[in-house]
């Protein structure tokens, strides 16, 4: 999971402290892939020497001083860069995808499309995959075939998620 991006997914929506990004996460992304309240501290202190993010303001309400953080125009410009490229179709892939799907949703940007590209890159390795079993042993077409498998499922999990793509949008735009 690209911890950084997600985070600069949920400040793009709005200026946040670590508080509320986790929260944030939680609600979207939580029950599938818990993330400790040090990781996000950690990854917004990189964020903010990599001048992706930086702080806005230090309020102090009631309690410790909190940090309100933004996105910074490069980290606008590494989000979209994220969201733009297919990732490497592999197994395991299906939460970085996920996680790259709600945060297409939620910044206003085309998960569609995102979808599309997915399918393209998955449906090339597939065809390397397929290729490599000519003249492959037993071991070599069993393990290839494993791969073919979990990328046909892959793929169904886009056909799907792309046919309810405005259901979802609404639910995490009215969420």
């Amino acid at each position: 999971m690209a911890v950084a991006e997600t985070m600069l997914g949920l400040l793009e929506e709005r200026p946040r402290h670590g508080y509320d990004l986790k929260q944030a996460y939680d609600r979207l992304f939580g029950e599938r892939r818990p993330l400790r309240f040090g990781q996000i501290y950690a990854t917004l202190a990189r964020l903010d020497r990599d001048g992706l993010v930086r702080m806005e303001a230090l309020e102090q309400e009631e309690g410790p001083e909190r940090k309100r953080y933004g996105i910074t125009a490069e980290g606008v410009a590494d989000l979209d860069v994220y969201l733009r490229e297919a990732l490497d179709p592999k197994p395991g892939l299906h939460d970085e995808l996920f996680t790259k799907v709600v945060l297409a949703i939620t910044s206003g940007r085309d998960a569609g499309s995102l979808l599309q590209r997915q399918r393209s890159a998955h449906r090339s390795r597939m065809r390397e995959l397929t290729a490599s079993k000519r003249g492959a042993d037993l071991l070599g077409v069993i393990t290839a075939d494993r791969d073919l498998f979990h990328l046909e499922a892959d793929i169904r999990w886009i056909d799907l998620t792309e046919q309810r793509l405005d259901r979802l949008r609404k639910e995490l735009t009215h969420a």
